[in-house]
């Protein structure tokens, strides 16, 4: 792991879109993902901004400990919030990625390119073994973005929402 990066500070840029670790100034301009675009997350969302707040402030003590990292991905060209993205366990032999992306921007590639991002920045610098990356059974587009970036499923698992396979992502670099 590099000793010198600040978790809390940290900015990914690429194909059109920058990925930063949350800071309370961009959550307050992003809103709480709406019930319809949730249906694969494993917790049900806030049901308001203020409940919102709760929640992404519970994160920042461990973005700054680099332990659970949490990203808002916005839009290069207008700075609109396209979606947020986690590396979990970062500094695990094999931190777990998450991922949500708004419902009307699916289909232009952001998940693979969001995810093949993290897993660059995070192989670079935390070098892990690998990531896991666990997807509902019926999420068929992030199962193509896991399987696009060579991984292999390597368990099931079951939540009161879905039973997801968890796939076993690749770090390039070795």
């Amino acid at each position: 792991m590099t000793a010198d990066w600040d978790a809390g500070s940290v900015e990914i840029n690429r194909s059109g879109f920058a990925s930063s670790c949350l800071r309370p100034l961009m959550l307050t301009r992003s809103l709480p993902p709406s019930r319809p675009q949730t249906r694969f997350m494993q917790w049900e969302p806030p049901r308001s901004s203020t409940a919102f707040a709760e929640v992404w402030r519970s994160w920042l003590a461990p973005i700054l400990d680099g332990s659970d990292l949490h990203f808002v991905v916005r839009s290069l060209a207008d700075d609109r919030c396209l979606g947020l993205v986690g590396l979990h366990a970062a500094k695990t032999a094999c931190p777990e990625i998450g991922i949500w992306i708004r419902e009307d921007v699916h289909g232009n590639g952001i998940g693979r390119e969001v995810v093949a991002a993290v897993v660059a920045w995070a192989s670079k610098e935390l070098d892990p073994d690998g990531f896991e990356y666990p997807v509902a059974e019926e999420n068929m587009a992030s199962r193509r973005i896991a399987e696009r970036l060579g991984g292999s499923i390597v368990e099931t698992r079951s939540n009161p929402k879905y039973t997801s396979v968890v796939y076993r992502l690749p770090n390039p670099r070795r």
